[in-house]
């Protein structure tokens, strides 16, 4: 018997097949006309070739995309219109010029970043250099994992403002929070909010980071600060400034029209039960703003609390009684000091006076300053969270103090 004869492929498809091979030569050609060095070819005639290129695309394979793709990565100045359409597409089209294409231009990756999908943005993110025009509108997207993907790339730039949004979305994911802290672009007003949210772990570092002395400051306006007193009247905002440098923690005007001898005679009253009443009146005499102390007494962690005592000059065992006053446990089953009270009198002793006054006063300006709304928004979602927690004849005054400070 003869072997069958093999299938002969019809005009038709034989005609389609040959106009696919004629394009992917064409489209071969003219990538290679645009990707010839400047020595070779003029920007008129890059332009015109890139222009038919680009109309070929949009029909070309994936394959050939891809190939596309791949050749202008190499370029030192790829053409935008074709740049754009590549960037735009499928993730494995899109790669090459993200991943390893140098001179993308900013409006090239922004345009990118809202037209194409997350992983797109994650590449972006990781770009090396990328400046803070992109890197505000990849944060403004809320996407953990781009998020993360810029805290971890030394080489991109955040701007204050991306640094802000990133603090406020830390709150709802803590691992941002340790490579928050790793970031050059943390000032001192992110790192105190950050701090109501973060892990034990992390609030040390905070503290160790950003709890600085005032030195510099004091010696700056020593003279206003000692002139002060019976001096003439003085605007608010320079009172809150004076008030932040200086040394003075007490306030000296609570202490004489207080129910109380002193802080230290509200600190023992407050062991057998911390009033709403009690912690409003410790907040005044320490120098503070009741919506602060509110937040140090509903902290769950208790160094604010060892902030609190140090800052204001109280002995070691006053945070003892402030604890048990907030009934919460001292000792544990064996008889040891609990392990949250033993964290808080390590900050306690670790820390010196100017530096915890330090912290305490950026506290008490950021409750009560302007913060930008991301910000803002999640202190004041943390602080009713703290107050849901806190005991319940304590809770209504605390759910004042939270309604004033949103105002």
């Amino acid at each position: 018997m003869s072997e069958p004869s093999p299938i002969s492929m019809s005009d038709e498809a034989r005609t389609e097949a040959s106009a696919a091979r004629a394009r992917a030569t064409l489209l071969k050609r003219l990538a290679d006309v645009v990707c010839l060095p400047a020595s070779r070819i003029n920007a008129f005639e890059r332009a015109m070739a890139s222009d038919l290129l680009l109309e070929l695309l949009r029909d070309a394979s994936l394959v050939e995309r891809e190939r596309v793709a791949r050749r202008l990565a190499l370029m030192a100045d790829p053409p935008g219109p074709l740049v754009r359409v590549l960037l735009r597409d499928t993730l494995s089209v899109a790669r090459p010029l993200l991943e390893e294409a140098n001179h993308l231009g900013d409006a090239d990756l922004i345009a990118c970043l809202y037209q194409a999908g997350p992983e797109h943005r994650r590449l972006i993110a990781q770009r090396r250099g990328v400046n803070e025009i992109v890197t505000d509108a990849l944060i403004d997207m809320d996407e953990e994992a781009v998020a993360e993907a810029l805290l971890r790339n030394d080489l991109a730039r955040l701007s204050h403002h991306g640094v802000e949004h990133l603090v406020a979305a830390s709150r709802d994911t803590p691992h941002l929070a340790p490579l928050l802290l790793r970031r050059a672009e943390l000032r001192p007003s992110h790192a105190y909010v950050l701090f109501w949210w973060a892990d034990a772990e992390t609030r040390l570092s905070i503290l160790r980071r950003f709890a600085i002395p005032r030195d510099i400051l004091e010696d700056a306006v020593a003279d206003l600060i000692d002139g002060a007193e019976g001096a003439a009247p003085e605007d608010m905002l320079s009172r809150k400034a004076r008030d932040f440098i200086g040394r003075r923690q007490r306030n000296l005007g609570a202490a004489r029209k207080s129910p109380f001898a002193s802080l230290e005679a509200a600190v023992a009253a407050a062991e057998a039960e911390l009033t709403p009443e009690i912690g409003e009146e410790i907040s005044y005499l320490a120098g503070l703003k009741p919506v602060t102390g509110a937040k140090i007494f509903t902290d769950a962690g208790g160094e604010p609390l060892a902030m609190l005592c140090k800052a204001a000059g109280l002995p070691r065992t006053a945070l003892g009684a402030l604890w048990r006053g907030l009934n919460r446990q001292d000792v544990d089953r064996g008889g040891a000091i609990a392990h949250a009270l033993e964290r808080a009198l390590v900050v306690y002793d670790a820390i010196s006076v100017d530096r915890a006054q330090t912290v305490l006063r950026y506290w008490n300006w950021s409750m009560t300053s302007g913060l930008s709304p991301a910000l803002l928004k999640a202190l004041r979602q943390d602080n009713e969270s703290a107050i849901d927690e806190y005991s319940k004849p304590q809770r209504p005054a605390l759910l004042a103090l939270s309604r004033d400070f949103g105002r």
